[in-house]
């Protein structure tokens, strides 16, 4: 068969219907200044789908930074590969300052969250090596596990008894192949909003030999007393063996890192091929990063606006019935009962006749006959902003339970 004729007739779990959601439910247009407020199809609604945690996208000082590291250095800046012409002062300090914040000895600067991930795992384990991972991990995980060539086990989400049970399968592995074993999780899910027990497997090394990586996308900037992360929020920062902190949540930027020991970030620096052979973050990038960074270190009310929001928003939700998981962070699932057809006759209610838009979550992420709206606060939204999304989800829920949506579709323009 024709490679391009079999793609035609399976165009994926979530490529099938792009013919009618593109542009809608799929691939947006948010337009206008990145705030709680933007145009979606020419009309003002109120955003709860930015992964602006601290508000620093439009912060007056990270924007005269980002203009002024692109006149000073342009956007080429540095040309080359790190390794080979592209490295420069700022990257490194860059890479000194965030391994301070972290608690880590050094750190190395990434161009990209999900590949770097990807290739922090490729870089780290060989054929002889064993991977223990929770079920939920995300995708960037899950492709590097693709890559690695050795065993790997999985365990129930947050569940450290099966956490133990796959690491006893792990280590008499080990025993016969000379292998090590790398326990991989989250310090945030991004879905669901639970943390991951770090603390919990951290005292798993008391009975098993083993190293622990942890991709704390959402918890960096925003978790622990100074918000260097949920390792901080849980006491175990020396039990984390390596730290992976993305920009593109809490300090609105691209790029990531990864901090660990020096022998451990020097071996990154030079065997992480996703790195090694890619060009370096733009100047305006990393000048723009340092001063997100400052911000977010020195301006601790960015955190306490973006807790206030989440817990008001949180705390309405739940006195008014509905169901929002296990999260213990800011990340807000909202979970309704109800199809598919119902779920996008809800969420256009919610964009066309209340203004709102949020992300919709439905199977195959979540299981069939769920509905998840999921919700990101952030420093920047109001407490009038939450009271309006209060008033609109208990109009849509009962909507939603009386079988409106089931009798009343909407049609995309």
């Amino acid at each position: 068969m024709d490679i391009f004729e079999k793609i035609a007739k399976h165009m994926g779990p979530i490529g099938q219907h792009h013919k009618w959601s593109h542009g809608y439910f799929s691939f947006p247009k948010l337009e206008g200044d990145i705030a709680p407020h933007m145009n979606f199809r020419g009309k003002e609604h109120l955003v709860w789908s930015l992964n602006n945690y601290l508000g620093l996208a439009n912060h007056p000082e990270v924007r005269k930074a980002d203009a002024q590291g692109a006149a000073d250095f342009g956007m080429a800046y540095p040309m080359g590969a790190r390794m080979m012409s592209g490295n420069s002062k700022y990257h490194e300090q860059l890479e000194q300052e965030l391994a301070a914040f972290v608690g880590k000895p050094d750190a190395f600067l990434l161009n990209y969250g999900y590949q770097g991930m990807v290739s922090i795992i490729d870089s780290l384990v060989d054929r002889n090596d064993v991977i223990v991972y929770d079920a939920e991990s995300h995708a960037c995980i899950i492709d590097g596990l693709r890559l690695h060539m050795g065993k790997r086990f999985v365990y129930k989400h947050n569940d450290i008894d099966s956490a133990r049970k796959q690491l006893e399968r792990a280590t008499k592995l080990v025993e016969q192949s000379g292998g090590g074993i790398l326990v991989i999780t989250e310090g945030v899910f991004g879905m669901s909003g639970a943390q991951g027990r770090l603390k919990e497997l951290v005292d798993l090394k008391q009975e098993f030999n083993f190293r622990l990586l942890i991709d704390d996308a959402h918890g960096f900037g925003t978790m622990g007393p100074t918000g260097a992360g949920t390792h901080e929020a849980q006491n175990c920062i020396d039990g984390v063996d390596v730290y992976f902190g993305t920009f593109a949540k809490s300090m609105a930027g691209i790029g990531a890192f990864v901090a660990s020991t020096e022998e451990m970030t020097n071996f990154f620096r030079y065997n992480m091929r996703s790195q090694t052979f890619a060009k370096a973050l733009p100047m305006p990038m990393v000048i723009g990063l340092l001063k997100r960074l400052e911000l977010l270190k020195n301006n601790p009310e960015l955190r306490e606006k973006l807790w206030n929001v989440a817990t008001t928003l949180q705390k309405g939700l739940r006195a008014r019935g509905f169901d929002l998981g296990v999260t213990n962070t800011m990340v807000t699932p909202v979970f309704l009962k109800g199809e598919l057809l119902e779920a996008t006759a809800l969420t256009m209610d919610l964009r066309e006749n209340y203004g709102i838009f949020c992300s919709i979550v439905v199977y195959p992420v979540i299981p069939k006959g769920l509905i998840e709206l999921r919700l990101i606060p952030t420093a920047v939204h109001t407490l009038e902003d939450v009271q309006r999304t209060l008033d609109a989800f208990s109009e849509v829920s009962d909507k939603l339970k009386s079988g409106y949506y089931k009798e009343n579709q909407f049609s995309i323009a």
